[in-house]
């Protein structure tokens, strides 16, 4: 029977009269004694993709845009007034819903306690001034960019790092939550009937968010510019009218909104304090800008601190401002009408200025959502790196961003609005925990690192440090107690059970690193010679054939093996493949119940402890149609082979396709 065996099959070393023919540049097969070789790839080498993986690439590029190559990351500087657009939406942005928060818990204990706000809000902008005065001393220190995450890691360590890592993860998904949430309930407080679509719509600006970030939307300047100072102009322009009114003797204005009572709460330090944490949102962001400090333009760390005085003055006068004119006109928090609407409306009717204020809030809360995109991502590639989070965190997408922190938070947020149907006032005890605990660390982060290191000024720097960490963790306690039952609950367990899992994928890629460690003694490397190869096959056919002379070229130690329910059917597959292969063994699989996979598995698992040393190849025939439609006139047999092979340990998987369009 050899000599019905085909020449080209017959097992022996490979033809290789064709030694002697050049190779493409960058695909040299030597030894690379002078260096290697390097081959670019052009942004036109998906061209010989097949038909289906080309149509989902063109829509990839037609949601998001080509690719971009990494030499193409920008690296922008820019002046502090454009600095403050970009790094200070998320702070100013809060002022839209602070103050309503106060007054939603005050309203409950009567209209009588609403007149606690101003003192309320006046302590929180006091907070504000000692935690930016400490955040000046991170900027000086830390002129690199100092996150929470990175001053805690290199002051307390990775535990607390950890801690303030989940912290400020929370904090960037209920940003945008919040923000988003809050700029709809702008746009439905200007036109009612879009009220009962707030969720939807909602969710629907997180997918646009998302998109536009996967895109590559940067903390660009041109984007961030006018939106920002849209507002800030609407703001002077509300509360300069509404001072200057009053200064002109108006009346308070009667609300058009009766509050609510409860006999069961009175006014009392609980609910003062309750109040306080509530107003407390008017701080998030401000660390915003001792994060970006690289976009600044020389001397960036004084231009940072400059812009931080900026930003928190802003925030301060609009807070206290929005606070002092809602208690002058009496405004009660509404269902259907955010706060900022009703004062605007009672200052300046349905005018333009109305729709200019609405517009520019929602504007100001979409762009504070926006940078959690560029934040959120930023930090999970730090922590990536790390080891505490999978390493798709730490690569570049198609566009220069960091695509898997873009989706996941994406996907956060999107369910958390849908959850709490776009619900601003559902998500506000949430949102202050993460802040503050954060804020926390920062400080104790900057004090610990005077008081250990000595530097020059450092009495000051302890004491200006010392005092925003004991600030903000007094704070922390009480948000957490005054809000523990609204569902602070949520974040105090979640940051924990955080904190461990991070913990867990650190300590599981440590165990990799050791598993795949080389012997430090370990040189030059030889081939690693398969002990055994498997080749299951059917009726014989090019494709096999095929197969089985790549099996042949990798070891003469090939094993035939043919499934089947029907011994009689065995025997004559088992023929026509020995007619042409004689040489080699050839089992026959009864699989009574007519399943492939399973018998192949367990045929593998029990001779493979008298098999040969060395890896175990299974050699796969896979035909590969002209067209991807055509896919669903195929079983798949050799696709379901491959992921039941794949957690088999010693067992490789080589693929041979067989192209019907080639060969046809």
């Amino acid at each position: 029977m050899a000599q019905d065996l085909p020449p080209e099959a017959t097992p022996g070393p490979a033809d290789r009269s064709d030694r002697g023919a050049p190779l493409p540049s960058g695909c040299s097969a030597e030894p690379a004694e002078k260096g290697p070789a390097h081959f670019t790839l052009s942004q036109g080498a998906s061209e010989g993709a097949p038909f289906f993986g080309r149509t989902l690439l063109r829509f990839k590029h037609f949601l998001i845009g080509r690719p971009l190559a990494t030499l193409q990351l920008p690296h922008e500087r820019i002046p502090k007034w454009k600095a403050l657009a970009v790094l200070s939406s998320d702070a100013l942005s809060s002022v839209a819903y602070a103050t309503e928060e106060i007054l939603l818990v005050l309203v409950v204990a009567g209209t009588a306690s609403l007149g606690l706000s101003l003192p309320i809000a006046g302590a929180i902008a006091l907070l504000l001034a000692a935690v930016a005065f400490s955040y000046r001393q991170t900027i000086f220190h830390y002129p690199q960019g100092g996150g929470t995450y990175t001053v805690t890691k290199d002051n307390l360590g990775l535990r607390p790092a950890l801690v303030a890592g989940s912290s400020l993860m929370v904090d960037y998904v209920l940003t945008v939550a919040v923000s988003v949430s809050s700029g709809v309930a702008a746009v439905t407080s200007a036109f009612p009937a879009l009220h009962p679509y707030k969720a939807p719509l909602a969710v629907g600006v997180v997918v646009l968010l998302t998109l536009a970030n996967l895109r590559g939307t940067r903390e660009s300047a041109t984007i961030f510019v006018l939106p920002t100072y849209f507002f800030i102009g609407s703001m002077f322009v509300l509360l300069g009218l509404g001072a200057w009114k009053i200064a002109l003797g108006a009346p308070p204005v009667e609300a058009t909104t009766e509050a609510t009572r409860s006999a069961s709460e009175a006014i009392g330090v609980f609910l003062v304090l309750r109040a306080f944490a509530s107003g407390c949102t008017a701080m998030t962001g401000t660390e915003a800008i001792s994060n970006g400090i690289p976009i600044f333009r020389e001397p960036q760390s004084r231009n940072a601190a400059t812009t931080l005085s900026w930003m928190a003055a802003l925030l301060a006068l609009f807070f206290l401002g929005i606070t002092f004119l809602a208690q002058h006109y009496a405004i009660h928090p509404a269902p259907e009408e955010t706060v900022v609407s009703q004062l605007t409306r009672a200052i300046a009717g349905h005018g333009v200025l109305y729709y200019a204020v609405q517009a520019s809030t929602a504007l100001i809360l979409l762009l504070a959502a926006n940078t959690s995109y560029a934040d959120f991502p930023r930090l999970a590639n730090f922590m990536a790196q790390d080891g505490f989070l999978p390493k798709q965190f730490t690569y570049f997408g198609d566009r220069l961003a960091y695509s898997t922190g873009i989706i996941v938070l994406g996907l956060l947020s999107g369910l958390l609005v849908a959850l709490f149907r776009a619900d601003t006032h559902a998500l506000i005890p949430l949102y202050a925990v993460g802040v503050f605990v954060a804020f926390t660390l920062s400080q104790a982060s900057m004090a610990w690192r005077w008081w250990s290191r000595r530097e020059p000024g450092w009495p000051r720097g302890l004491v200006i440090n010392g005092v925003g960490a004991l600030a903000t963790g007094i704070v922390s306690l009480v948000v957490v107690v005054t809000k523990f039952v609204h569902g602070a609950w949520i974040i105090v367990l979640l940051i924990p059970l955080m904190v461990a899992a991070f913990s867990w994928v650190r300590t599981y890629y440590q165990c990799i690193e050791r598993v795949l460690a080389l012997d430090p003694d370990a040189r030059a490397f030889g081939p690693l010679k398969p002990g055994w190869v498997v080749v299951p096959v059917s009726g014989l056919n090019k494709a096999g054939v095929n197969t089985v002379r790549l099996a042949l070229a990798l070891s003469e130690r090939v094993t035939l093996v043919h499934v089947t329910d029907r011994p009689e059917e065995g025997d004559r597959v088992q023929s026509e493949w020995q007619r042409h292969f004689p040489a080699l063994p050839f089992v026959i699989v009864e699989s009574p119940y007519r399943m492939l996979v399973s018998p192949i598995i367990a045929y593998l698992r029990a001779c493979r402890p008298q098999a040969p040393a060395g890896p175990i190849l299974v050699v796969l025939t896979e035909l590969v149609p002209q067209r991807w439609w055509q896919y669903v006139l195929f079983n798949l047999d050799a696709l379901k082979f491959k992921l039941a092979l794949f957690f088999m340990p010693r067992v490789n998987v080589v693929d041979a396709p067989f192209h019907l369009e080639e060969e046809g």
